[in-house]
């Protein structure tokens, strides 16, 4: 089941490609020539910026954008100065990352391959892993907090952005009308939270698979994983209808212990 959730997933994400969704999108010329001078910033959620005092010193470091590809937060710190690797299940995701590094001269290493198996990399590889809103689209986030730990160096940083799993409680129809009616229970999952109906539509229009984790999972995974968390914010989508009552979107600091890392 695990290896067909990751084979559609691609598929999907890569269809997202050539529908110019908003997540895979590159970032423009102007926004690397800021960038090289030191301005900088992006999401990791919604629309929040991550505050910059989130992250160590990028010139010089090892950074890995996990299930982060699209073009966006990967080039924007090879222009900062660090030394990139962009992993990610979505071949066509990927593609945009290396169409920047070829436009603006960046070195990128890109790697396809699935958050959950981490492998590839040996332990103390990272002094930096930036993680937007992807775990949603796998249906175990704690081997991702695990392997993100065993790969960062001592003192290293985990920046990450994920759904608040309580904008999976209600009827998705419903709410994109407006409508909040309470449906489902946490943790979620589009395998079998879903009618077999509803399930063939998503899969007819070739939209991910979702996965709504529980936020004990979500922040007691990183902490059971051994990071310490140093930071927290929330965001939220703004035209939605949940979004008037509380964020949707959270995201995290965590530091590996060891050396001195920037609080």
């Amino acid at each position: 089941m695990e290896q067909d959730i990751t084979h559609y997933n691609r598929q999907a994400w890569d269809v997202a490609v050539e529908r110019n969704s908003q997540w895979t999108v590159p970032v423009d010329e102007a926004t690397i020539a800021a960038a090289r001078q030191g301005d900088w910033s992006f999401t990791l959620t919604i629309a929040r910026p991550v505050p910059r005092a989130w992250f160590p010193p990028v010139a010089g470091a090892d950074v890995l954008c996990l299930a982060g590809a699209g073009g966006q937060q990967g080039p924007i710190l090879a222009a900062a100065g660090a030394r990139v690797t962009v992993f990610d299940l979505s071949p066509q995701q990927l593609a945009q990352d290396r169409y920047v590094a070829r436009r603006e001269g960046l070195e990128i290493t890109t790697l396809e391959g699935d958050m959950l198996d981490l492998s590839i990399f040996a332990a103390d590889s990272f002094d930096l892993i930036v993680h937007p809103c992807s775990n949603l689209f796998v249906p175990e986030v704690r081997p991702v907090w695990r392997e993100a730990f065993r790969i960062l160096r001592p003192g290293g940083v985990l920046i990450s952005g994920f759904a608040n799993p309580v904008m999976y409680l209600f009827d998705q129809e419903l709410a994109d009308n407006g409508v909040l009616q309470v449906r489902h229970r946490i943790p979620y999952s589009d395998l079998t939270s879903l009618s077999d109906e509803e399930r063939a539509h998503l899969r007819a229009d070739m939209q991910p698979l979702e996965f709504g984790h529980t936020l004990e999972d979500q922040i007691g995974g990183q902490t059971d994983a051994g990071f310490v968390i140093t930071g927290f914010y929330e965001d939220g989508w703004p035209d939605a209808k949940l979004n008037e009552y509380l964020p949707t979107f959270i995201a995290t600091r965590a530091v590996k212990p060891g050396r001195f890392a920037k609080s």
